[in-house]
């Protein structure tokens, strides 16, 4: 005899996009995003009987999503994902969890003689803002927002040395070298207990402060390391962001080696004479870290 122990199923890369119309002053406002969408519940039958009574389709979840999105703000992002996971948990009884999933594309407003134009916007970058929200029967709403595809780099400012050396170590020490990296960040909120305690926190803010600690740590540090840069942007946006429970980094690095010329008629390359470096795509280090607050103890 065998059983269903985990199922879930859905709507995935749902796109949307909607404009909100500042009709008295003539701006526009763009928002374009990636929706996925996957529910779980009481439907094994779907599964094992081919019971398709259970099964709210995802074409449904689809249409939903387009319908809510019409009536809802969506942006913040993590207050959209609340409104739609907690939509499908209060709609359908036999339905406990929906997890959704948003990826928010950069629209940049352009600046045309010097003014921000009222409608017309650019990609800067394939930076992404990612919200995964999970509604649970009876157990509120947990979120947790990202930071993708954000690529960095900074010519100076970063070493690597005093490493453990063993028989296995070629790697030799620097003092100086280019720190590259793709950021990957997130945050995890605590539980809201439903969508009425989403609307009142100021996400927009919170993803602004972490992004700009991510930049102005990673662009002012004295790096000894990623993993000594990578803490302290965590710590700071604990300190700056109460309602946040953990904050996490997983760190690429992207390296940028020098090339010895010295075989052509002495030209010197390497070290502080170092000018023309070789990207590399592969192998890279890759640091990931979460950091959580510290509890004091009720005892």
């Amino acid at each position: 005899m065998s059983q269903v122990s985990y199922a879930r199923y859905g709507k995935d890369n749902i796109r949307l996009y909607k404009v909100d119309k500042d009709e008295k002053n003539g701006i526009q406002t763009v928002t374009e995003m990636t929706v996925c969408s996957l529910l779980e519940g009481d439907i094994e039958t779907s599964f094992t009987e081919a019971d398709n009574s259970v099964i709210v389709a995802t074409d449904t979840q689809k249409q939903t999503t387009y319908i809510l999105a019409k009536q809802n703000p969506i942006n913040p992002p993590e207050l959209f994902a609340a409104i739609l996971g907690e939509h499908f948990v209060k709609t359908y009884s036999h339905i406990h969890a929906a997890h959704i999933k948003i990826i928010q594309h950069r629209w940049t407003r352009m600046i045309i003689d010097g003014k921000p134009h009222p409608h017309s916007f650019y990609r800067d970058s394939d930076e992404t803002r990612v919200v995964e929200a999970v509604a649970r029967e009876g157990k509120g709403i947990d979120i947790r927002t990202k930071i993708e595809k954000l690529l960095v780099l900074k010519s100076t400012g970063s070493a690597f040395h005093g490493f453990h050396r063993d028989e296995y170590t070629q790697l030799g020490e620097t003092w100086d070298r280019i720190l590259s990296t793709e950021v990957e960040a997130g945050w995890k909120w605590k539980t809201f207990k439903n969508v009425d305690e989403v609307r009142k926190v100021d996400f927009n803010a919170v993803w602004k402060a972490a992004r700009d600690i991510t930049l102005k740590t990673f662009a002012e540090d004295d790096s000894a390391s990623v993993q000594a840069t990578m803490y302290k942007m965590c710590d700071q946006i604990l300190a700056c962001a109460p309602l946040v429970d953990t904050v996490d980094y997983s760190l690429p690095n992207k390296h940028y080696f020098e090339i010895d010329l010295s075989w052509h008629k002495g030209l010197k390359n390497t070290g502080k004479d170092a000018t023309v470096f070789a990207p590399q795509s592969n192998p890279n280090g890759l640091i990931q870290c979460t950091v959580t607050r510290k509890f004091k103890s009720k005892l």
